[in-house]
């Protein structure tokens, strides 16, 4: 079996600090480097802000499971609602950010982009009617020592 943290929260924003500190602490234990630390804490910030604002919506009483495992050299995070589901284009993992002026930039519809950016793989997997489940992973590159 391998390590992993488990967290069911509230689909609200103010508790996703509970699940940026269990990966803070998770991450860097297993040797994680403070800037992939940091990275994957965006990611996953992004993917439960997703199922907070699209799932759910407005209402009350949804939930958020979290679930990190370390594999090997890979942190796998998995983020799973159980709201309204959401269409994912097969594009949206392909097309990169396009260059463009900081003026025209959306402050919405980017979180999938940030997600590829900064993790090493993105996979989002979708049951109508069931939710959507989110896989972020980032592999290990070179342990760093804590002291």
């Amino acid at each position: 079996m391998h390590p992993y943290i488990q967290l069911t929260i509230p689909a609200e924003a103010e508790y996703l600090d509970i699940v940026r500190l269990n990966l803070f602490g998770f991450a860097s234990k297993a040797g994680f480097s403070y800037e992939d630390v940091e990275d994957m804490k965006v990611a996953v910030a992004e993917a439960c802000n997703n199922a907070i604002l699209h799932a759910y919506g407005e209402e009350p009483g949804g939930s958020v499971d979290i679930r990190m495992e370390l594999i090997g050299e890979e942190m796998a995070i998995t983020v799973q609602d159980y709201g309204r589901s959401f269409a994912v284009s097969p594009l949206s993992f392909e097309a990169p950010v396009p260059p463009t002026e900081i003026t025209r930039i959306r402050t919405s519809g980017m979180g999938l982009y940030l997600m590829q950016a900064l993790m090493d793989d993105v996979q989002v997997e979708v049951e109508s009617g069931k939710g959507t489940t989110v896989v972020l992973t980032k592999r290990l590159h070179g342990k760093e020592v804590i002291l």
